[in-house]
C-alpha cells in the first residue's frame, strides 16, 4: 500500500504516526483514507470548500503532485506520499551563479588581495582547486546578511565569518534569554540579558577579526527592509515567523538577490535557495501562509538543539557555493532532513508562472503588509478583550477564597511534565474538541497555557460551543510564577 509520511508539526493529529499505509489508487484516494483514518487532519489539509490548502504541499515520491497530475495523480504500492506544510523548473547550474550580481562584475579585475596572515588562517581553502587564492578573494569582497542570530543565524554567523566573507550584516533586536542557550551556539551563558546583536559580534570578533560587521538592531518591516537588504550580494533567512519569511522573500525578488532559506522545527528542517532569476521564489513553494496558530512554533512544539545546526550549516555552504560559483545551488531543490531518522530527501521545486510576486505577470511590485496577509491582527485588533481577561493575582485571590473556579491548561503533556499550577485540569489544546464533556459548564473556567496565546485560542473554541463563564489567564504560567509562585518552573 502507498505511504503517507507525515511532518512533525503535525504528528499530534495522527497518534504520533510519522508513515501510515492507506489504501488508495491516486493520491486524492490515498489522501480521503488517511483523513479517514485520522480526522483531525482534514482541516489542516483541506479548507472549508474541500480544497488542499495553498500551506500544504503534497509530494509523491520526490516531485510535486501539481507537476504530476495533481489529486489524480496514480500511486503504486511503493509510493511515498509526503505532507510538506509551511513551517514559518529547471535550472542552469553551470552558470556561475552570481554572474549577474553587480559586485562580482566590478571587482572581479580587482578583488581584495590576501596577506600573509590571512593566507595562513585560510590555508585549508587555498589548496582546494574549488577556492584557491581567487576563490577566498571573492570570499574576502562578498557580503552576506543574516536575519535573526537565534538558532539558524547562530551557526550561520559562526561559519560565515571563519570561512572569510568579507562583510557580514546581522539583523535582530532580541535579548539573549536562557532558553537560548541550547541551541544558539553563538551565545554563551554569560550573554543572558544581553542584546543579541552585541553577544554575536563579540564572538565574531573573537574568530576573525577581518570580518566587517554591520549590527542592524531593528524589527525588519515593509519599510526598512529594501534599503537594509540592499547593500548585501546574498539574503540568509534565518527567522522564525510568516509575515518577516514572506517579507524576505518578496524583497529578494524585487531586489534582484538570492535568499538562502531555512526552517526547523523539533526533528525535521529544510533548507533550499530562492533566486527567482532562475528558479521558483518561496511564494512558488507556499503561496499564502497558514491560519494564525495552526502552525505551532519552536516554543510551542519545541526544537532539538541540534537541528538549528544541521540546517544553519547546510544554509551556510549553500552561501560559500553562490559566491565561488561552483557546485550545483538547491535552486528548485527543497532538502528536507529528519534528524529522528537521520533521513535526508531531495524534493523538486517548480516556479510558478502565477506566482503573485515572480511570475509571468505579477501583481506585487513593492513591499506590502505582511502581518495583515498572514492574518495577524493589529495591535488594536489583537486580544480577547478584557472582558475576557483575568491575571494571575485575580485568579490566586479568587482560589483562596474558595470560589468555584477551574483552571484548564491547555499546553501539551510534555510542558506539563516541566510545571503546573496547582489544581489545574490538563486538556491539550488539539484535543479540546473532543473532550468537551470532561468541560464543566456549570463553573468558571480559567483558560491557562504557556504565556496565553494558545489559550485565547481556546477560550475562543469555548466560547463557540456555547460556555460562557470564560477567562484567559493573562500571560499563562510564566506570569503565574512572576506573580503567584516562583516555585512553578519556567521554560
Amino acid at each position: 500500500m502507498p505511504k503517507i509520511v507525515i511532518p512533525s508539526a503535525l504528528k499530534g493529529f495522527t497518534g504520533g504516526h510519522g508513515e501510515v499505509n492507506v489504501e488508495g489508487a491516486t493520491v486524492g484516494a490515498a489522501l480521503d483514507a488517511f483523513v479517514e483514518r485520522f480526522p483531525d487532519m482534514r482541516k489542516h489539509l483541506y479548507d472549508d470548500s474541500g480544497r488542499l490548502r495553498h500551506f500544504v504541499n503534497i509530494y509523491v515520491n520526490d516531485a510535486d503532485m501539481r507537476e504530476l497530475q495533481k489529486t489524480e495523480t496514480p500511486l503504486n504500492e511503493t509510493d511515498e506520499v509526503s505532507i510538506v506544510p509551511a513551517i514559518a523548473g529547471g535550472v542552469d547550474t553551470a552558470a556561475d551563479p552570481l554572474s549577474g550580481q553587480p559586485w562580482l562584475n566590478n571587482r572581479l579585475s580587482s578583488l581584495p588581495e590576501l596577506n600573509q596572515e590571512e593566507k595562513l588562517r585560510y590555508s585549508r581553502h587555498l589548496i582546494m582547486p574549488e577556492v584557491g587564492v581567487e576563490g577566498q578573494r571573492k570570499l574576502k569582497a562578498a557580503s552576506v546578511i543574516c536575519i535573526g542570530t537565534g538558532g539558524l543565524g547562530a551557526p550561520l554567523a559562526l561559519y560565515l565569518s571563519a570561512a572569510g566573507i568579507g562583510r557580514i550584516g546581522l539583523v535582530d533586536y532580541d535579548v539573549v534569554d536562557f532558553t537560548n542557550l541550547h541551541r544558539q551556539v553563538i551565545h554563551f551563558t554569560g550573554d543572558v540579558g544581553k542584546p543579541k546583536l552585541q553577544s554575536a559580534a563579540e564572538k565574531i570578533e573573537q574568530i576573525n577579526p577581518n570580518v566587517t560587521l554591520d549590527l542592524h538592531e531593528t524589527v525588519l518591516t515593509s519599510e526598512n527592509a529594501m534599503d537594509i537588504l540592499r547593500p548585501y550580494d546574498i539574503v540568509i533567512d534565518g527567522t522564525d515567523n510568516f509575515p518577516t519569511r514572506y517579507l524576505v522573500n518578496d524583497a529578494c525578488v524585487l531586489l534582484g538577490k538570492p535568499n538562502v532559506y531555512g526552517s526547523i522545527f523539533r526533528f525535521e528542517g529544510m533548507a533550499s535557495v530562492f533566486d527567482a532569476r532562475r528558479g521558483p521564489c518561496y511564494r512558488c513553494m507556499f503561496p499564502e501562509p497558514p491560519p494564525p496558530g495552526m502552525v505551532p512554533s519552536c516554543a510551542e512544539g519545541g526544537v532539538l538543539g541540534i537541528l538549528p545546526g544541521l540546517i544553519g550549516v547546510v544554509q551556510a555552504t549553500e552561501a560559500i557555493k553562490l559566491i565561488l560559483g561552483i557546485g550545483d545551488p538547491l535552486i528548485g531543490r527543497l532538502l528536507w532532513i529528519d534528524a529522528l531518522k537521520m533521513r535526508i530527501r531531495e524534493l523538486k521545486l517548480a516556479k510558478d508562472p502565477d506566482c503573485p510576486v515572480c511570475g509571468v505577470n505579477p501583481t506585487i511590485h513593492e513591499l506590502i503588509d505582511y502581518q495583515q496577509f498572514c492574518g495577524i491582527p493589529t495591535h488594536q485588533e489583537e486580544g480577547l478583550g478584557s472582558e475576557w481577561e483575568i491575571t494571575p493575582r485575580e485568579v490566586k485571590a479568587r482560589l483562596d477564597r474558595g470560589d468555584r473556579l477551574q483552571i484548564i491548561d491547555v499546553r501539551n503533556p510534555e510542558e506539563w511534565e516541566i510545571s503546573r499550577i496547582e489544581g489545574a485540569r490538563l486538556v491539550p489544546l488539539p484535543q479540546l474538541a473532543d473532550r468537551l464533556g470532561e468541560i464543566p459548564r456549570d463553573v468558571d473556567l480559567v483558560l491557562q497555557c504557556k504565556s496565553g496565546v494558545r489559550s485565547a485560542r481556546a477560550l475562543e473554541q469555548l466560547r463557540d460551543a456555547g460556555y460562557t463563564r470564560l477567562k484567559n489567564l493573562q500571560g499563562g504560567i510564566l506570569a503565574w510564577s512572576d506573580e503567584v509562585d516562583p516555585s512553578v518552573a519556567k521554560y
